[in-house]
């Protein structure tokens, strides 16, 4: 009895792993996206460090848009410093994801529109 109550309690944590496995593999999909490149300290607020964040239209509603967080070097990163007083609009290619309820962008590679 009690080794039938084992089997089933580690069944059923297996079950609850699988969605949270399957959604970082899924979340890991490299794309390329347009939009404007801003600091997350200076001109977003929403942190107490630079960072990058590329704020993206919405294509299903234009009035809408997407913040893509840039896991990268912060302030030191390259880029950074022609975006940190003011946005700049970028071409930006990286694996796409989903932290912390929050869009990612990792391994970025940013290229700025002339």
């Amino acid at each position: 009895m009690v080794r039938n109550l084992f089997v089933a309690l580690v069944a059923a944590f297996a079950l609850t792993l699988a969605p949270a496995v399957a959604e970082d593999k899924k979340a890991e999909e490299t794309k390329t996206l347009e939009g404007s490149l801003v600091c997350s300290k200076c001109k977003l607020k929403e942190t107490a460090k630079c960072g990058n964040v590329l704020i993206v239209k919405d294509a299903k509603d234009e009035k809408k848009e997407i913040k893509y967080y840039l896991v990268d070097t912060g302030a030191k990163a390259d880029y950074h410093a022609e975006i940190c007083q003011g946005p700049k609009d970028a071409t930006v290619t990286g694996k796409v994801g989903e932290k912390d309820k929050k869009m990612t962008i990792t391994d970025p590679k940013v290229e700025f529109k002339k």
